[in-house]
């Protein structure tokens, strides 16, 4: 890789994915910049490499979500990973999210993403109507802090992207999606607790996280989708145990 006279590298050799399912690795040689973000990388080959590029990105300061990529094998937010944390010996390889399609090059289809949210409930249902008070509930109360500990999810598809068990089961549901049922159990103005939870009890549920600790590793937000899966796991018990005793 070219360098300047004090070894600061003036290049990167950028490998970027090309193609659908089947495609390939491209290599790109894009200028070394200070402070460069990794979206700053795929934009420069967009804009002056290659056209034809595909990718997503909206906000680029970290509120949207939607530049996640695979970058040297991690799944992360481009705008806010930065080329001199991740580059190694000058190489960046960029990859759309794993255990999603690929439509094209870098972008992915959601599609089974937000499915799966729709199948664990991850709607608000509310049990008063717009005519009704607002009901007041202290941020002091645990549930209140269970919701509080996993509502800022901005359902970028990292934490699914890095499941180790949505990769072998694509029926799983996966941590967004369980993260946000859990945050709905705890709301306690929501009318289908027990639906809910009736929804993530299944095959491809809460019970079939292993606990690999992945999504709590990749989580732009510092989220823990495996202490809101645990949560789930324990109501979905005590709801067992309820039916069969009568309690």
């Amino acid at each position: 890789m070219p360098t300047s006279n004090d070894a600061t590298p003036t290049e990167l050799d950028v490998r970027i994915w090309r193609g659908g399912e089947d495609g390939a690795y491209a290599h790109y040689r894009v200028p070394f910049r200070e402070s460069q973000t990794v979206l700053d990388v795929v934009t420069f080959v967009q804009r002056h490499l290659d056209s034809t590029l595909s990718y997503r990105f909206a906000c680029r300061v970290g509120m949207c979500g939607s530049c996640a990529m695979t970058v040297n094998g991690a799944p992360r937010w481009t705008c806010r990973t930065h080329v001199s944390k991740v580059a190694e010996d000058g190489v960046i390889t960029i990859g759309p999210l794993r255990n999603l399609p690929v439509i094209k090059d870098l972008a992915c289809d959601m599609t089974e993403f937000f499915e799966k949210w729709q199948r664990a409930k991850g709607r608000f249902s509310p049990t008063r109507s717009r005519r009704e008070p607002f009901e007041r509930i202290s941020p002091e109360t645990p549930k209140r802090k269970a919701v509080d500990a996993g509502i800022e999810c901005i359902n970028c598809g990292v934490c699914y992207s890095a499941c180790e068990v949505v990769s072998l089961r694509r029926d799983y549901l996966g941590p967004a999606a369980l993260n946000r049922a859990w945050t709905l159990v705890n709301d306690t103005r929501d009318a289908e607790h027990d639906a809910r939870i009736a929804a993530v009890s299944g095959d491809a549920g809460c019970h079939n996280c292993h606990s690999h600790q992945s999504c709590v590793d990749h989580c732009p937000k510092q989220l823990s989708p495996t202490a809101s899966i645990a949560g789930l796991k324990r109501a979905s018990v005590g709801a067992a145990w309820r039916r069969l005793t009568g309690r």
